[in-house]
């Protein structure tokens, strides 16, 4: 009989997160605040104006303006050509 009275006496005394969890309640809910802060943190991180998306982005248009340099060099030196060959042949 004592020993039922015992385990009855502890379940009313403890909280249902000491209960469930084993925390305390003020833990509980420091616990919980880091997380969703965690959570909001992770989320500006890949979602924000600093996000892998954006460096995604970015490293695709810095290939493409490298691809547009090379081009633009193969363009201006055949327009060079074009301008000593025109050149040349106004000077005769």
């Amino acid at each position: 009989m004592k020993d039922e009275e015992l385990f009855e006496e502890i379940d009313t005394h403890q909280s249902v997160t000491e209960r469930y969890l084993g925390l305390s309640l003020g833990k509980f809910f420091l616990a919980l605040v880091l997380i969703v802060l965690l959570g909001i943190y992770i989320g500006v991180l890949l979602y924000g104006t600093n996000s892998l998306e954006v460096l995604f982005h970015l490293e695709d248009y810095e290939a493409d303006l490298k691809e547009k340099v090379v081009s633009l060099k193969k363009e201006n030196a055949e327009l060079q050509r074009e301008y000593f060959e025109l050149k040349e042949i106004s000077a005769q």
